[in-house]
């Protein structure tokens, strides 16, 4: 069964841009107008306003055109907020260029002062930004009445299945609404709600011949060749969309090339990263550039920061430089703020606790996820930098260096990194003072989850992504979660 949820909110989408839009131009218009007859300046021409917003009328299909070029009406762009707003902003931006030009060849002028495009512009993108918003919260207020979700089928019996019910779960936030599992002996844990079925030929008898679906994923592959034509013919037959998922996630993450062998044989090429060739020089320029002028910017703050914890042990150093490993596994001295006392630095925390005469504290800490709220080994003042990721500032120096970039995987401890069983795939880019896992949550997932946000952001790099993590990363920080 086809879904037109998409379609109808695609709709809305589209009637929102253009009374934004045109909104927009008739505030500037308006405001262009009587700032003119108060400040008695003389207009371009004599357009009138019904002539002005006649002529917006006549040019705003083409800006809408150029949205959807640029995908502001795909499920996969409407769904990404930062993502959104840039194409929002090029949009804009190639809209009003085209207004412009309109003018520029009409016989008369369209607008009735220079400023007037320049108002526009302004307004139509805090407009159409103010609009996304607030259809994306309606959207989601409805999903949480059950209004407008999608209802998809897993078909599966692997732990990938149990993750997409983990996620899918939660209708507010995914928009679907899982009407079943078709998982064998999957273990649906709290998911006990949601029908369990050991096959798709169970999940037909059951629903019947009228089943309200509107997707599939399948997450494996069977051995019968006949099961799975029969799942794919279903979702043909129906109109139904279908997804496979391939049992080696990590193979098909990556950047992908279709390359042909002979002419005839596809061959699927798959970089281990998407930052290579001149990704990669434009990235470092950028970090050179940006690094200096943060290091700059901030070296008031690092002087400061470092007479006070010079204050706080004279005879202690004032920077910790611990050893972290970086790109093709080349180890790499990383400055930060000291922020422990000087008795209990180069310690593991077990060491520390036992030091200071307080082990009951190891599972404590162990068990909060290597954290206390108030750990004696950290000093005042390192509690701050902590809390604010000013003991971070230092980083910048390794940025400008060329020891790290300014966005990447975690620089992490050899011991740490060896837990993980594709460390070599991170260790494709050099570490990041800030990047995905950690601007996705601190403390709040787990390490094997903030690995696999790590591995995303290497086959996946695009300069676009590092300046949204860089933005989240303010806020991140703003917000006082720290970005470690």
């Amino acid at each position: 069964m086809k879904n037109n949820v998409s379609l109808i909110y695609n709709l809305c989408l589209l009637l929102g841009d253009s009374l934004a839009l045109v909104t927009a131009f008739a505030a500037a218009y308006i405001l262009r107008v009587k700032l003119a007859v108060g400040l008695h300046v003389a207009p371009m021409g004599p357009t009138s306003g019904k002539t002005f917003i006649g002529i917006f009328l006549l040019v705003l299909p083409f800006w809408l055109l150029i949205f959807a070029l640029l995908g502001l009406y795909n499920h996969s762009i409407y769904e990404k907020r930062f993502v959104e707003f840039g194409r929002l902003l090029i949009g804009s931006f190639i809209g009003l260029l085209f207004v412009v030009f309109w003018n520029f060849i009409a016989s008369e002028p369209i607008f009735p002062a220079r400023l007037v495009p320049i108002y526009g512009f302004a307004f139509g993108f805090v407009f159409l930004v103010i609009f996304r918003n607030v259809a994306r919260f309606v959207r989601s207020r409805l999903f949480s009445f059950n209004i407008g979700l999608t209802r998809v089928l897993l078909v599966g019996n692997t732990h990938v299945t149990r993750e997409l019910l983990d996620w899918l779960a939660n209708s507010r936030t995914s928009g679907y609404n899982v009407v079943g599992v078709v998982g064998g002996e999957l273990g649906l844990g709290v998911h006990r709600h949601v029908p369990l079925y050991h096959s798709f030929d169970q999940f037909l008898q059951a629903q019947g011949k009228k089943a309200d679906l509107h997707s599939i994923i399948q997450t494996e592959l069977y051995a019968e060749e006949s099961r799975n034509a029969k799942i794919l013919a279903y979702a043909q037959e129906r109109h139904i969309s279908y997804r496979f998922v391939p049992g080696n996630t990590g193979l098909f993450v990556g950047n992908i090339e279709v390359e042909l062998f002979r002419n005839s044989v596809p061959v699927l090429h798959v970089h281990h990263t998407a930052l290579f060739g001149w990704g990669r020089v434009v990235k470092r320029a950028f970090d050179f550039f940006a690094g200096g002028v943060a290091l700059i910017i901030t070296s008031p703050i690092m002087v400061l920061l470092t007479v006070i914890v010079k204050l706080t042990e004279p005879r202690a150093p004032i920077l910790f430089k611990p050893e972290r490993t970086g790109r093709y596994g080349n180890n790499t001295p990383i400055y930060k703020f000291r922020s422990m006392y000087q008795a209990y630095s180069n310690m593991s925390p077990e060491e520390g606790f036992t030091k200071m005469g307080k082990p009951e504290l190891i599972k404590q800490y162990r068990e909060n996820g290597d954290q206390l709220p108030n750990d004696p080994r950290v000093t005042p003042i390192g509690r701050f930098m902590r809390k604010t990721s000013l003991d971070e500032l230092p980083q910048l120096i390794n940025v400008v260096k060329g020891d790290i970039s300014l966005v990447g995987p975690r620089a992490l401890d050899p011991f740490e990194l060896d837990q993980y069983s594709k460390k070599n795939l991170i260790l494709a880019v050099k570490s990041g003072l800030t990047g995905l896992a950690q601007v996705s949550g601190r403390r709040d997932i787990s390490f094997e989850e903030r690995r696999k946000l790590d591995l995303y952001y290497v086959q996946n790099w695009s300069f676009w992504m590092d300046l949204v993590i860089l933005v989240k990363t303010v806020r991140v920080v703003l917000g006082g979660r720290g970005t470690n």
